[in-house]
């Protein structure tokens, strides 16, 4: 199981992790390429404000690709299996690697939009299809634990293009192209490994109809002498669905057995994307600018914060079936209220003290260590565990388009946000944290060690009544 979950893992949101966070270093050599590209092109110079759209593009593309690769992600999971998706999928992140690695001595940059726009496809897939495998395969006392998988891959990706990125690797004028090639390296392990582990056991039995392999699955997965309990569960889920086909997306959403689950995943992805997170890391320069950390050493300080949310994936994880879903994502979310009160100050009374920009700096790794500790990791988790075999990737569909859009939007309105309110920006997402923290606490209930049939039943009183 645990290998398993490292070859879905690498080649699943360890890329979207990878992709967002390589892009950054190499911003002023790309900016240099499109110059350079354009003059020799058409024998004059680029237009600064020209310049400024063509980066926008290059980096808000992938954006545009996650979303094309969240509508399409559920549907490749039912017609060509868990596993085939994710091994298909890798044919697009090579493919996105070759157009970026060769758009620099080709002298075309329309590759590299090209290669980005495929790479964040490749992205959007991945982030699907990989906790659909992950919470399928798992046992339920284990789910929460191997389900934060898809967190830690995602954490490990965004701390590994950091590194990767430094100046001293990747990360300088000569190699950039490597860099952004890089993510075909990825591709190829999962292609390695993936093929050596099973189909999902739930997809093989309910949607396939294959008992003998569903039951080869789950001993390989659980052992000869364990499988029997979760064959059973399975079944049971398969006999309560009575073949009932996989649904289309827009069917959830006439669906009353599934409006609070539905729900409850919109507000749950919108609260990842929009809780601050993003501005955290806007902040972070100017506030270890202000507590006199000088500008080379900044990427150093700045692995700091890759590090603390790998580090909350993996204890997340491995609190996650101890401690119960509910209670670490509202705590998270109540901390992270907590620490945008107390930036909001810091960022305010900045020049007052001198040592005021410490306690800002203290707050942007408590703020980052609040996020991977509850919303960062447990959504994805809880996604897989509202839903049962026919609706769930349908949820995945909705859930992943959800939160590029607000991806998306985020990106687009941020430094607006920024702009207009200053340090007072971390109100706003006081509020949204405040608010996500209060319609869990009301609505979702625990979902610890629980089959996905009575989870299922849990939700009936909200969606049907109380009889």
């Amino acid at each position: 199981l645990f290998l398993a979950v490292c070859a879905v893992g690498i080649g699943g949101t360890f890329q979207y992790g990878y992709n967002v966070s390589i892009i950054n270093a190499p911003t002023q050599h790309i900016h240099k390429f499109l110059n350079e590209t354009w003059t020799s092109r058409y024998h004059k110079e680029l237009n600064p404000d020209l310049l400024t759209f063509l980066w926008s593009v290059i980096a808000s593309i992938f954006s545009l690709g996650g979303l094309c690769g969240a509508l399409i992600g559920g549907s490749m999971a039912i017609r060509l299996g868990r596993k085939g998706a994710l091994l298909m999928n890798n044919i697009i992140a090579i493919l996105a690697s070759i157009l970026m690695g060769i758009s620099f001595p080709t002298g075309l940059f329309e590759l590299l939009i090209a290669g980005r726009f495929l790479i964040g496809l490749n992205s959007g897939i991945g982030i699907c299809v990989q906790p659909l495998y992950i919470g399928e395969v798992a046992p339920k006392h284990l789910r929460g634990g191997l389900a934060m998988g898809t967190s830690i891959f995602l954490t490990g990706g965004i701390l590994t293009g950091q590194i990767i990125g430094l100046r001293e690797l990747l990360g300088g004028e000569k190699y950039w192209p490597l860099l952004l090639s890089s993510s075909c390296f990825p591709a190829f392990a999962q292609l390695l490994f993936l093929p050596w582990f099973p189909e999902s056991p739930r997809y093989l039995l309910i949607d396939r109809g294959d008992e003998l392999s569903c039951a080869k699955a789950l001993k390989r997965f659980h052992g000869s002498s364990e499988y029997q309990r979760e064959m059973e569960d399975i079944r049971r889920e398969c006999f309560a669905l009575d073949g009932e086909k996989p649904k289309k997306p827009w069917q959830l959403f006439t669906d009353p057995g599934v409006r609070w689950q539905l729900i409850t995943v919109i507000v749950m992805t919108m609260g990842q994307q929009l809780s601050g997170i993003n501005a955290i890391y806007f902040y972070a320069t100017y506030i270890f600018e202000q507590a006199g950390i000088s500008a080379e050493k900044i990427p150093y300080v700045t692995l700091g914060t890759g590090a603390c949310e790998c580090l909350t994936a993996l204890s997340c994880g491995l609190l996650i079936d101890y401690v119960g879903r509910r209670y670490l994502i509202i705590g998270g979310y109540l901390l992270m209220t907590l620490w945008c009160t107390v930036l909001t100050f810091s960022l305010t009374y900045q020049d007052l003290y001198p040592w005021v920009p410490y306690v800002s700096m203290m707050s942007i790794f408590a703020f980052i260590l609040s996020f991977g500790l509850g919303p960062g990791g447990i959504t994805n988790t809880l996604t897989a565990e509202l839903f049962v075999q026919s609706s769930r990737p349908a949820a995945y569909m909705i859930g992943g388009t959800v939160s590029w859009i607000s991806f998306f939007t985020v990106g687009m309105l941020f430094p607006f946000i920024v702009n207009g309110l200053k340090q007072y920006c971390f109100l706003v997402f006081l509020l949204e944290c405040s608010f996500v923290a209060a319609f869990i606490f009301l609505v979702i209930p625990e979902t610890k060690n629980k089959s996905f049939l009575e989870i299922k039943k849990e939700f009936q009183k909200l969606n049907f009544g109380r009889n």
